[in-house]
């Protein structure tokens, strides 16, 4: 009587073993042609086959320095910030209607590579590509310590 108790509750919970069942038995062909993953290496060792970056690389980053003459030098100071370099632009010397279109222009080109830009002081800026953060503000601790009065000048941008 106890069997056909355990019996039923097996059958309730999906566990029931019938004498009427058939069992399959598929002959499966062995592949002679089975990929093998082993590694004739020593023993006890891994092979990784993902490849390793280094992404701390030991390079200096270079700063590059431009004062340009007229409209047309403004190419390779994009084409520095293209090549994720950061820029210290120059243009206090020039006409302050060439020294607009070339920081427009660059301001553009800025915004299209997601960059930065940081006003130093008057006619002189740090343009940063994506890859380059610029903390602090610059302009702000220049005036706190006084040592460049004319850094206070409000008259350009």
């Amino acid at each position: 009587m106890a069997e056909k108790f355990i019996d039923k509750v097996r059958s309730m919970m999906g566990f029931e073993t019938s004498q009427d069942e058939e069992v399959y038995e598929e002959d499966f062909a062995e592949d002679d042609d089975v990929y093998d993953r082993s590694y004739a290496g020593a023993p006890g060792t891994y092979a990784n086959p993902n490849k390793v970056v280094n992404l701390h690389k030991n390079q200096s980053m270079k700063v590059v320095l431009y004062q340009p003459r007229d409209f047309e030098d403004t190419r390779a100071v994009i084409d520095s910030l293209k090549t994720k370099k950061p820029v210290i632009l120059n243009i206090e010397e020039l006409d302050p209607e060439l020294a607009r279109k070339i920081f427009d222009f660059c301001s553009g080109a800025l915004y299209a590579i997601d960059g930065h830009i940081q006003k130093v002081s008057r006619g002189i800026f740090i343009l940063a590509p994506s890859n380059v953060d610029i903390s602090g503000d610059v302009r702000g601790e220049l005036e706190n310590k006084g040592v460049f009065a004319w850094s206070t000048r409000k008259d350009s941008f």
